[in-house]
C-alpha cells in the first residue's frame, strides 16, 4: 500500500487488509476511495467535529419561576422520625 498516494484507489479485499490504516488516514484529512470490481464505489473521509455552542449560564433560570421555593428546604422530621432514621441507619 502506497502510504504517500492520496489518490490511490483500494479495492475492498486491500481495504479489509489495511483498514485500520485507511482509517487513521482518513481521519488525518485524506479522502480514501474504495472500489469494488475496480469500480469506485464509497469513499472514507474524516468526520467533522459537532458544533458545540458555547456556555452560557444562566440560560435555563426561566424555567425556576415554576419551580415552588418550598421544595428547596429539607423537610421538617419528628424526633421520632429522626430516632427511627439513626436506627436504621445503626443496623447497618
Amino acid at each position: 500500500m502506497a502510504e504517500a498516494d492520496p489518490h490511490k484507489i483500494y479495492n475492498v479485499h486491500e481495504a479489509k487488509t489495511h483498514f485500520s490504516r485507511l482509517i487513521d488516514r482518513a481521519h488525518a484529512g485524506e479522502e480514501i476511495v474504495l472500489a469494488k470490481a475496480g469500480v469506485p464505489y464509497a469513499k472514507l473521509v474524516p468526520v467533522a467535529p459537532p458544533k458545540q455552542e458555547p456556555r452560557r449560564p444562566g440560560r435555563f433560570a426561566h424555567l425556576r419561576k415554576d419551580v415552588p421555593s418550598d421544595i428547596w428546604f429539607e423537610p421538617e422530621y419528628s424526633d421520632a422520625e429522626l430516632d427511627r432514621f439513626a436506627g436504621t441507619l445503626a443496623d447497618l
